[in-house]
């Protein structure tokens, strides 16, 4: 018996094949193969759960203590890879095309468009990267800069107290005088 033929790499050197991925690959198969609207859905969710898997190293990367992102998958109408509160993934009208899109004030818009995940993949790396940094800077506290006060300044302050301290005791030496001439 020959061995199968595993494209000159030797069987030690081959990757795994894992039953998650092919079935997502046959549920994809099958969505092509018919046309029935669930079937799309369905294969929506497949398309989006393969590229929910390539992300896996990147977040792995992640520092656990930055929690600006919440990956997963929202099995609504519209089938969304959600990246972050402001980011996610959906699918074009194709169905085979994904579509990475960030809400923003103004609305929404595309940050990156295609049929291939490794350039999906790239720009949700591009995008993990901004607001990493964009989460630094944002707390990065400042010192508020004191402002230069003058010796002449500082010392401008203790002459009206002093000026004032001596008129008023002036003022009451003056009245207890008055209060003794008159009481004799």
């Amino acid at each position: 018996m020959s061995e199968p033929e595993t494209s000159g790499i030797h069987a030690s050197q081959a990757r795994p094949v894992r039953l998650r991925d092919a079935l997502l690959r046959a549920r994809i198969e099958a969505a092509d193969r018919t046309g029935v609207v669930v079937d799309l859905r369905d294969a929506e969710v497949a398309r989006l759960e393969i590229l929910n898997d390539a992300l896996d190293p990147l977040f792995a990367q992640v520092p656990e203590q930055i929690d600006l992102f919440d990956r997963g998958i929202s099995q609504g109408d519209t089938p969304r890879l959600w990246i972050d509160v402001v980011a996610h993934i959906v699918m074009g009208r194709d169905k085979r095309m994904y579509r990475f899109v960030q809400d923003t004030r103004f609305g929404r818009i595309v940050l990156a468009e295609s049929h291939d995940t490794a350039v999906i993949v790239e720009a949700v790396t591009d995008y993990v990267a901004r607001r990493m940094i964009e989460r630094e800077h944002a707390m990065v506290v400042l010192p508020e800069p004191k402002p230069a006060v003058p010796a002449a300044r500082r010392r401008s302050r203790i002459w009206p107290f002093l000026l004032g301290f001596i008129l008023g005791a002036a003022a009451l030496f003056g009245v207890a005088v008055l209060a003794v001439l008159r009481s004799w």
